[in-house]
């Protein structure tokens, strides 16, 4: 920092802070901040978010190294939307490749430590284990006191570590007794209610009495001499129950008896390519996948077809120079693609009901009878294929008109000197031009409608319903809306590791179809050399 004075013809110039100030500054600013993203990671893995907390750290270390080594400069005006990128695309994507090797989902969401203190926080009452009613006392420190009753009525004073007393009223502090025999007070304590006693909940984790005999807070109005339900031994991996002596082994991140019985919870576990196994194997799934698939390929195929189809009729009638109103019709057919598609789908929708829509009513008064829009597996998929042309037809419209705008006159000029007609210039001609610059575009659009997930979960959630399916799927489900069924809103749970896993099928075939047609590309540039 610097400040520059001027008097006449003479200036000064003070340095507020030298070279070396400010780059010890800045190396005190950089301790900081990596002691504060220090912090954060040893949080995240505290809490066994370990992934998120390796991604950080490594994103870290690159700003590091990049704000140190002075060959690096030029990317430290780049090093924020680089972290951005690494934290919101990068991560994203890496974390999504490694669910879909474990079994992260519904009932398997936390870390093996994690469950097992929730499995081990179990306990049980012995047979030969009393019980006893009792009430909270609570002092200044936040420390607890119980007061209990035992089935002869004899009262008992329990402190956590201490051995069970039974004194009279006057001794040890203690007041004199009410018609429940519990004291009134207790020196030190002040007496709680059963509200007041229930508000803390770890009232009921506290160990009251010595080792060995200690008592817990079973229920509102029980405690007990209660012990351990469950040992974990870690030299094989198993979980005993002391109660009945059942052994619990660890089944896919599960500990399962021999009879099938389930400790709850489950815990991440990686399960290597089980789930990919699953996709591609399972009986059960064969039958809607196999369907799902034929439709998103045929969904994505007819779309593309339609879609470019109309929109290039439309754009050849309007290149004509005699057309008549061009500029107005072609201002209103652009009206679908400036409306937001969420809002037409929605317009769709209700155009498209069997009692209200008026599309549904018109045809019903004209010919007797509707096509049922949302119940019948055909007349759904034409319904869903109708919206998609609706919504895409403009964009096509436009970007052929201003391919078919840069193809030259001279080229149809000489095909008319050679006898061509209209439609021998379109195929031989006009086509190859165009698809030469609108290739590429007709590739996007295809890999969109792959995965158009917006129309198919808006208009009609992937309906009509499969009939004897084991996941949910639907007649026009797509595999991204089936992904989004089994991870979100499947009826046997959630699901994770499953739908990630067919999400990296869905991008290696979205993938090799791009591959795929980027070589029709380059065959069509060959054939518009030979027009």
């Amino acid at each position: 920092m610097t400040s520059t004075t001027t008097h006449g013809s003479e200036s000064t110039q003070t340095t507020l802070l030298s070279p070396k100030a400010m780059q010890i500054l800045k190396i005190i600013l950089l301790v900081a901040v990596d002691a504060a993203v220090g912090y954060l990671i040893s949080r995240l893995l505290t809490l066994g978010y370990d992934p998120l907390a390796i991604a950080i750290f490594v994103i870290f270390v690159f700003v590091n190294i990049v704000l140190v080594v002075n060959k690096l400069y030029p990317l430290r005006w780049m090093v924020v939307g680089l972290v951005m990128m690494g934290l919101f695309t990068i991560y994203p994507i890496l974390f999504t490749v490694w669910v879909a090797f474990t079994n992260y989902g519904e009932g398997h969401l936390i870390t093996k430590e994690q469950a097992l203190d929730q499995i081990l926080d179990s306990s049980y009452l012995p047979e030969e284990g009393k019980a006893y009613q009792w009430t909270a006392f609570k002092n200044e420190d936040g420390e607890y006191a119980l007061w209990l009753i035992g089935s002869e009525g004899n009262g008992f004073l329990a402190k956590p570590g201490e051995a069970l007393t039974q004194p009279q009223a006057g001794e040890a502090g203690i007041s004199a007794f009410d018609e429940d025999g519990i004291p009134e007070s207790i020196e030190g304590y002040q007496r709680l209610n059963t509200i007041q006693a229930a508000i803390d909940q770890n009232l009921t984790k506290i160990l009251f009495g010595e080792e060995g005999q200690t008592i817990q807070v079973r229920t509102p109005s029980e405690a007990a001499e209660l012990l351990p339900k469950y040992e974990y031994d870690p030299d094989r991996d198993v979980i005993v129950d002391l109660e009945t002596g059942a052994v619990f082994q660890n089944l896919r991140g599960t500990f399962t008896s021999q009879t099938g019985q389930e400790l709850k919870p489950g815990f991440t576990e990686t399960i290597g390519f089980s789930n990919f196994k699953r996709f591609f194997t399972s009986p059960a799934l064969r039958g809607p996948l196999v369907r799902i698939i034929t439709w998103n390929f045929a969904f994505a195929f007819l779309s593309l077809l339609l879609n470019f189809s109309l929109g290039l009729l439309i754009a050849i009638m309007f290149n004509e120079p005699g057309f008549p109103f061009k500029k107005i019709i072609r201002s209103l057919l652009i009206i679908p693609y400036t409306i937001p598609a969420l809002l037409t789908i929605l317009v769709w929708r209700g155009m498209l009901n069997p009692e209200l829509g008026v599309i549904s009513r018109v045809l019903e008064s004209l010919f007797g009878w509707a096509p049922p829009w949302f119940t019948n597996q055909w007349w759904a998929k034409v319904a869903v294929l109708l919206i998609n042309l609706w919504l895409s037809y403009p964009y096509f419209m436009l970007i052929s008109s201003g391919s078919l705008q840069s193809i030259s006159d001279d080229y149809y000029a000489a095909a008319k000197v050679d006898g061509a007609n209209s439609w021998q210039q379109f195929w031989h001609i006009t086509l190859p031009l165009l698809l030469v610059a609108v290739g590429p575009l007709l590739i996007s659009s295809f890999v969109f409608n792959f995965n158009n997930f917006n129309l198919i979960y808006i208009f009609n959630a992937g309906g009509p319903p499969m009939a004897n399916t084991p996941t949910p799927a639907g007649h026009t489900d797509i595999l991204i809306s089936y992904v989004y069924n089994l991870a979100f809103s499947g009826s046997r749970g959630i699901d994770y590791g499953f739908a990630a896993a067919i999400t990296i099928v869905i991008f290696f075939i979205v993938g090799a179809i791009t591959l795929f047609q980027f070589r029709f590309t380059r065959m069509w540039e060959e054939v518009s050399e030979n027009v």
